[in-house]
Parts: structure tokens; C-alpha cells; sequence
């Protein structure tokens, strides 16, 4: 069995060591600056791009060796008539006259303390500057141009929607998908082009305006949800970009330049509305364009970048080895605190928009070797796969990255719970709400997963594709990051107006749908384990579920729950069966559920116990079930989805984990220059799955938390050194380090929670 290392050496000296100045006055996080990632060459293509963005509107930019910016634009609610994820559009800003080639001292950074790109070329006596960045609290994306000679600065919308495209290939969560058809098509999907706009005083612009809908009027017809009253969420959405200069004139309708100057001002305006016709989006942008320019660039340069400052302050991991300089262990220290840093960069970047991140690239995809289409495309297309889009939020509240979750809490908890609940009601005839795996943004099936049968010649009106059928943990998972959310917030408004709410219909659902046997306790089945095992009779990540909520919500103070939800908690946390377990080779382990058969993928359900659940951990009794099923899993790997790393971490396995983390850093995608774009994996580039594993298991080898108690470095390795400060329930947060594996605590925030830390049980 392989060895626990478990070094929590925390003890009462350094308590009485701690700081008594206010906290947030201590430290700051001063080692940001060696993430940042400096290319001294430019780029051939978009294979070079790095990324920026606010959390809504995402660049994906690069320098090409005629010293000419171009970037593509993303935006988080840009989607069209079928429901895809566009591009707003394409950029690219050049200098007259034409920078000496090849570029002369070229150095470009990406300096991820204040998200901008810097990029410098020139002889000394003709040098260029650039400076690129998205306005982190406005819809405005700013380039600085400086230059020690008069230049003229040329900017081109390079649109390449310019006529009607019929796509040759859908994706599986393409809206006209149909696996019966030949050419997997039920009928074509037609790319809508672009409008170019005209008579623009000083400015271009152009815009992309769904005249048409094309998937929640048919899907909803099919899956018998058409008397659902919605707003149809496609018909007249309405997006795009109008950018501006000082000093400018317009020489086409794609073309801006400026007047010979040493520095020019170029903004880009983005903006959707929904509903909107042309002219109402075109007001509002106008409006937009007025009120932003009235404030001077470097008062919101200023404001950026506190924000920038804000958010890196409030949490860090920074690794380096206690080894000799030029061994394995340095380098792999570093790139993964790299990917760390990067990864929640990535996140913050685009993930603070209208709707969650997209696991499949998230707003950063451009037209990647292998793919059939532009910059527009993502492996398994515009859908929500539960299992996928957790990943990047599961670390969100240990880092105190609370803004970023709630558009995923919005789309979820909040928009879609009303149609969940009705659906529930209509297809099984009974109160509660089942959150299917796979959804379209506005919550109706994926047209492949629900199939073109009308709804009423089904005799059953669930899903037919078994692939998700009866997979149903997403409910569960999500109320129970809700309710973690609240516990590290404290946001009793949240707890009572989102979380109980959404978790009262999540319970009644499994409460309603299953009936008990002589024992009272629930026999769920037909059920299934995950994708992997389609056969199934109380399958672990819904019985683990089940048990995480109950206990989660029985925890909560009694003053902000009441006695009728409390007693329907106790009495539903009586017929929650035991976890199941089976023996193989003579050894008591998890199972994916208490009987299981028809393997159809490569998850291991078994341990989501021990992730997402933390019902089994090192620190707990009944570790070794979680430690027997991980050594005795049938499917192995650290690539995209699969978080064995994280699994790892939670059961103290503390070089098994860094194996697997380190391995999963290094394995970015090779057809990119950006280190943290990693993929394709099984989904795309950039994964944010992979990603999301990379931060959760870092942080679970660093800090973990059972209730009130928190546990330092409890699967740390013996060759890492660390300093962190992280995020643990009652909004404490913990400042720490460890050198040598000796543990400091540094600070503990409020000052009355140091009591929570807590030394490790297992040596």
C-alpha cells in the first residue's frame, strides 16, 4: 500500500507567533510578476496568441513579424440563431509607416499582475510601444500605441462572416444534430453573416443580429415543454463592436486610421443586447461610447488596474523546491505554480460575464490545427456538460473567487430552476426538480441526447440516449456547492434566496422519484454510475450526494433554516442508503454503486466520495475505502476531465499527487505557444477542465477543510516549499508557508479562527 505523507507540523508556538496587524495590511502577493509569460519573437498566426480579457470580453492577440497587432474577440453571451458561441469579430492594427523587418529588439509580455500586454520593437532612436488591455470594470478594449517617430495607426475589421455559410459538420450539442442521419445532420446549420455599419461620424463598427431561432421553439416542441413560458432566448439577440481614435478618419467602412502622431488611442466598444433590433443595439452602444469616453483612459488604467491588484491579493500558491538548484524538482515547482497562476487567470479573464464558463475553450478558442471551421468552432459544440463545466468552479471558493462563481449559480439555481422544476413535474409526475446532464443554456436537452421523436408517441418521456438517462448527480454536486459557497461567504441572502430554494427541489426530486424498501431506506434504480456503468441500483455519486447535502444543510444554524425544512432534511437523511462498498482481492473498498453492470466509459464514480463530496478523506475514519478504490481503480490518467489528481490530494497521498500534477502541467497543447492553454484532451483547447483539476488539486494538497477544522499541507511533498494564503468556511482566510517541511502559520483572518487549525490524524 503505497505510504501516507501527511505533514501538517503546525503546533501552539506558531499561534502565539502571529501578527497582530490588521490582516489585509500583512502581505501582498509579491511573486506574481514571475508568471508572467515574455516571447522575444512575434508570432506567425493565432497560434500564437496570448490571452486577455474582463471577465466577459476576451481577446486572443498576437504580433506577426510585420510588427501588425491582431486579436480575435469572445464575448460570453454572443450566441447565434443556432445557438453557437461566436467571435465578435477580428482586428488587426498596423503602423505607417511599416516597422523595419525583422523586428529589431522585439519583446512582448504578458503581465498578468494587471492584465495587459506591453509590446516593445525598434532601434533606440525608433522604438514602438503597444500597450493592449480590457477594461476589467468596462465593456471597452484599449490599445496604446507610443512610438518615438510619427506614425499613422491603421485599424481593419477583418470580419469573416461576410455571406451565408452552410457548415459542412455539426458538433454533437449542435442544436440540428441528429446520430440517426448519415451526415449526422437533421438539417442544414447555416452561418448568418455579419452587418458591416455605415455613417459612423469617425468610427466603424459592425454588428450581428439573429433574425431567426433556430432550437428553442423545435426542441422545445419535441420535448414536450412548448406551453413553458420563456422569452425565446436566441430571436433578435443582437452583438458586436464599434471602435473609435482620437483623431481619426474613416477611409472605408472596415477601415479606421489615425493622424501622424507619437502615441494614438484606439477603443473597441462591445456590446450585446437581447432582445434588440439593429437600431435599439446601435443606441445603446452610442450611449455606451459617450458615457465611457467622458472618463480619461488613465483613471480607468487606474481603476483596472486595482482591480487586478484586489484580486490577486486575496489569494496565492506559490511553490519553489528546498532541493539543489538544478534538479527535476525546481523546475516541476515552478511550472506548477505557473499553471496555478495562469489557470486563475484564465479564469477571472472569462468569468465574469453573462453566462458560465465553457469547458470547451471557454472565449479563447481560435481555429486550431484538426478543426473543421474558424475560430467560431469547439469540439462537442455551444452545450452545458454538467461533469465538464463543475471543473473550473471547484477551487473558486478556496481562492476566494466568489464573483466568478455566480454566473454558473444564475444560469443554474436561478434562470433555468423554474423550467427543471416543470419539466420533473410534467415527464414523472411528481414535485422536485432533475437537472439533466447535458443542457442548452436555456435548459431544454441536447437535440442528439433527447432524439427527433415527437413527444407524444413516447411512452417514456426521458431521454432515450443512455449516455445520461439517468444521471442525475448535477443537481446534487451544484446544491452542494452552493452551500459551501455560503459557508465560506457567509451571504445569508444567497443561503435563503438561492441555496435552500434550489436544494429543497434537488432533495424533493430524489425524495418523490424513488420508492424505499422494508428497511426505509431508498433502492434507486433503474439507475447508472456516471457515464461509465449503465446498470445500476443506488449508484455513489447520487448516494454520496444525497448524504454531502443533508449534512451540509443540517449543519447550517438553526436561526436561518426552519423547523419544517429541518425535519424533512433528518427524515430524508434516514433513507439515504450507506455508501456502497464491494470486496475485490479480499479488500473492503467504494464502489460505483451496490450492484453495477454495462461499462460503457472510463470514470471512476466510486470516488466521487472522496471528490467532489469530501465524505472520505484522509483525515476522516473510513479513509482506507477511498485509498483501496483509488489503487484498485480500473481507469487511470491526469489529462482533461479525469481528477485523480484531486482524489489524490484529498486522501493524503501527497507523491502520488505531485506525480500527477506535475505530469498534468507539462501538457499543454503543442499547437499553441501559450503555456496555459491546454488541450485538446477529450474536449478542446483551451480545456478548462483540465485547468479547473490543476488548481482544486493544488489547493487540496495545501489546505484542507472538514467543518471547522482546517489542515495545512496535509499531502504535501517532502521537496516543495510553499508560501499561500487561502480561503476556509466562516470567511476566514489563512496565510501560511512551509520550509523544510516545517509549517508556519503566518496569519489567520478573523483573529479568533486560529483555533480552527487543527493537526493531522494520521502520521
Amino acid at each position: 500500500m503505497m505510504k501516507l505523507h501527511l505533514r501538517l507540523l503546525f503546533t501552539s508556538v506558531a499561534i502565539n507567533l502571529l501578527l497582530a496587524t490588521g490582516f489585509a495590511q500583512i502581505r501582498t502577493n509579491t511573486e506574481i510578476t514571475k508568471y508572467n509569460v515574455i516571447w522575444n519573437s512575434p508570432g506567425e498566426n493565432y497560434k500564437s496568441s496570448m490571452p486577455l480579457g474582463n471577465g466577459d470580453i476576451s481577446l486572443n492577440a498576437w504580433v506577426e513579424p510585420s510588427g501588425d497587432l491582431v486579436f480575435y474577440i469572445g464575448k460570453t453571451d454572443s450566441w447565434d440563431d443556432y445557438g453557437r458561441l461566436l467571435k465578435i469579430g477580428r482586428v488587426r492594427v498596423s503602423l505607417n509607416p511599416k516597422p523595419e523587418v525583422p523586428l529589431i529588439s522585439f519583446v512582448q509580455t504578458q503581465n498578468i499582475s494587471d492584465a495587459t500586454i506591453l509590446v516593445k520593437f525598434g532601434k533606440a532612436d525608433n522604438e514602438t510601444e503597444i500597450k493592449l488591455w480590457v477594461d476589467a470594470n468596462n465593456p471597452v478594449i484599449q490599445i496604446e500605441i507610443r512610438s518615438s517617430q510619427p506614425t499613422e495607426a491603421i485599424v481593419t475589421n477583418e470580419l469573416w462572416r461576410t455571406e451565408k455559410l452552410e457548415l459542412p459538420s455539426i458538433e454533437v450539442s449542435d442544436v440540428m444534430f441528429d446520430w440517426k442521419k448519415e451526415n449526422r445532420q437533421h438539417g442544414p446549420t447555416i452561418v448568418e453573416p455579419d452587418s458591416i455599419l455605415s455613417n459612423l461620424a469617425g468610427s466603424i463598427g459592425w454588428l450581428h443580429h439573429n433574425r431567426k431561432s433556430v432550437g428553442p421553439e423545435m426542441c422545445a416542441e419535441i420535448q414536450g415543454i412548448s406551453d413553458f413560458e420563456r422569452i425565446d432566448p436566441l430571436l433578435h439577440r443582437t452583438f458586436g463592436a464599434i471602435i473609435t481614435a482620437e483623431n481619426a478618419i474613416v477611409t472605408d467602412k472596415k477601415t479606421l486610421k489615425t493622424e501622424y502622431s507619437v502615441q494614438h488611442q484606439i477603443s473597441i466598444f462591445v456590446l450585446t443586447k437581447h432582445p434588440a433590433s439593429p437600431q435599439q443595439w446601435l443606441d445603446s452602444i452610442g450611449k455606451l461610447v459617450l458615457v465611457t469616453s467622458k472618463i480619461p483612459v488613465n483613471e480607468r488604467f487606474t481603476s483596472h488596474k486595482k482591480w487586478w491588484e484586489d484580486f490577486w491579493n486575496r489569494s496565492w500558491i506559490n511553490v519553489t523546491s528546498n532541493t539543489p538548484e538544478d534538479s527535476v524538482s525546481v523546475n516541476d515547482a515552478f511550472l506548477v505554480s505557473r499553471a496555478y497562476s495562469l489557470q486563475r487567470f484564465i479564469n477571472a479573464l472569462g468569468g465574469r460575464g453573462a453566462y458560465p464558463i465553457k469547458f470547451n475553450g471557454s472565449i479563447f478558442t481560435v481555429p486550431f490545427a484538426g478543426s473543421p471551421g474558424d475560430a467560431d468552432y469547439r469540439r462537442w459544440g455551444p452545450g452545458y456538460w454538467w461533469q465538464n463545466t463543475r471543473l473550473p468552479y471547484t477551487g473558486m471558493c478556496s481562492s476566494g473567487d466568489f464573483d466568478l462563481m455566480k454566473p454558473l449559480f444564475k444560469m443554474y439555481g436561478n434562470d433555468l430552476l423554474p423550467l427543471f422544476r416543470y419539466r420533473t413535474q410534467k415527464f414523472l409526475d411528481h414535485p422536485g426538480a432533475f437537472i439533466p446532464e447535458c443542457v442548452y443554456f436555456w435548459g431544454d436537452y441536447f437535440s442528439e441526447t433527447y432524439g427527433w421523436e415527437p413527444f407524444e408517441s413516447r411512452a417514456d418521456k426521458l431521454q432515450p440516449s443512455g449516455w445520461h438517462k439517468y444521471e442525475w448527480v448535477s443537481g446534487l454536486e451544484l446544491a452542494f456547492m452552493m452551500i459551501e459557497y455560503y459557508d465560506y461567504t457567509q451571504d445569508t441572502n444567497f443561503l435563503q434566496k438561492t441555496a435552500l430554494p434550489f436544494a429543497h427541489e434537488i432533495l424533493t426530486f430524489f425524495d418523490q422519484h424513488y420508492k424505499t424498501n422494508e428497511f426505509g431506506k431508498l433502492v434507486m434504480r433503474p439507475s447508472q454510475s456516471a457515464e461509465t456503468w449503465w446498470d445500476c441500483t443506488n449508484p455513489m455519486p447520487e448516494i454520496a450526494g444525497l448524504r454531502a447535502v443533508t449534512k451540509a444543510l443540517l449543519n447550517l444554524p438553526n436561526d436561518l433554516t426552519s423547523a419544517e425544512q429541518r425535519s424533512f432534511w433528518q427524515l430524508l437523511e434516514t433513507k439515504i442508503p450507506d455508501l456502497p462498498t464491494r470486496i475485490k482481492n479480499g479488500t473492503k473498498m467504494l464502489a460505483p454503486a451496490d450492484s453495477f453492470a454495462n461499462k460503457m466509459n472510463v470514470e471512476n464514480p466510486e470516488l466521487y466520495a472522496v471528490f467532489p463530496f469530501k465524505l472520505i478523506m484522509a483525515n476522516q475514519t473510513g479513509a482506507e475505502l477511498g485509498q483501496e478504490a483509488l489503487f484498485h481503480r480500473e481507469e487511470y490518467g491526469n489529462s482533461g476531465w479525469r481528477n485523480e489528481d484531486v482524489v489524490m490530494a484529498y486522501l493524503g497521498l501527497a507523491d502520488s499527487a505531485r506525480n500527477y500534477l506535475t505530469g498534468r502541467v507539462k501538457n499543454f497543447d503543442k499547437n499553441s505557444r501559450y503555456p496555459a492553454f491546454w488541450g485538446p484532451n477529450y474536449d478542446w483547447t483551451p480545456d478548462q477542465c483540465h485547468g479547473g483539476v490543476i488548481i482544486k488539486t493544488l489547493q487540496a494538497m495545501a489546505l484542507q477543510t472538514d467543518g471547522d477544522k482546517i489542515y495545512l499541507f496535509p499531502s504535501w511533498p517532502a521537496d516543495w516549499d510553499a508560501d499561500f494564503r487561502l480561503h476556509a468556511p466562516g470567511n476566514t482566510i489563512v496565510d501560511a508557508k512551509i520550509r523544510d517541511g516545517k509549517t508556519t502559520l503566518l496569519d489567520v483572518y478573523p483573529t479568533g479562527h486560529q483555533k480552527k487549525i487543527q493537526k493531522s490524524k494520521i502520521k
